[in-house]
């Protein structure tokens, strides 16, 4: 991972395909391998977000993994 640029409430971060596979499932997992006691708390986000999240990594994965034209 590459730190871009970063701001009090955004970051702008180069990430490589192996990197974000790991975000992915963990993401996965949290959301829905395992129950996580008092989820909002200890994760910094409530479910729906961390599921909303989960989504977009997962859509991004697929663009990369599409042919280019």
């Amino acid at each position: 991972m590459e730190i871009i640029n970063t701001a009090a409430e955004r970051a702008q971060v180069e990430i490589g395909r192996d990197e974000l596979l790991i975000v992915n499932a963990a993401l996965n997992e949290v959301c829905n391998g395992i129950a996580v006691f008092e989820f909002e708390t200890r994760i910094g986000a409530n479910r729906e977000r961390a599921t909303a999240l989960l989504k977009e990594v997962g859509a991004l994965l697929d663009k990369m993994d599409s042919p280019r034209e």
